[in-house]
């Protein structure tokens, strides 16, 4: 047996958003399972131009990074909102609350959590933007 994993995460890993509905939102690449990963979790996710993402999200134990491959965008953390522009990093906390708005070229992001904790650890609240944020 390998001691490694190889996906496309673009061509080999189903896109998650059609199977809830949010196509016209986002592409949403969920890795883990594909990669066999055994102690993190990892994601590609595509916002449309000029999109903001219906909902917020925390966790209970999993600490998550950000990076914007291209693209720029705001995001929403607790009650902060921060520019983001390509490769740009952040870090998030399990027990904060985030979401993103894409900006007009939209916006790429690899996403890093870890530990590996399976389903069920986040919370998701729709509609979790203010209309003044």
């Amino acid at each position: 047996m390998a001691g490694y994993t190889k996906r496309n995460l673009n061509d080999d890993v189903e896109d998650s958003a059609k199977n809830f509905g949010m196509s016209d939102v986002l592409e949403a690449h969920f890795a883990r399972e594909d990669l066999e990963a055994n102690e993190f979790g990892l994601s590609l996710q595509r916002i449309k131009p000029s999109v903001r993402l219906p909902f917020g999200h925390s966790h209970n134990k999993q600490e998550e990074v950000y990076v914007v491959v291209s693209g720029s965008g705001r995001i929403k953390l607790d009650d902060e909102v921060i520019d983001i522009v390509q490769w740009d990093a952040v870090r998030v906390s399990p027990e904060t609350m985030r979401s993103f708005e894409a900006g007009d070229d939209g916006l790429e992001l690899l996403a890093f959590g870890a530990p590996n904790v399976g389903r069920g650890d986040a919370q998701q609240e729709m509609g979790w933007w203010s209309e003044t944020d």
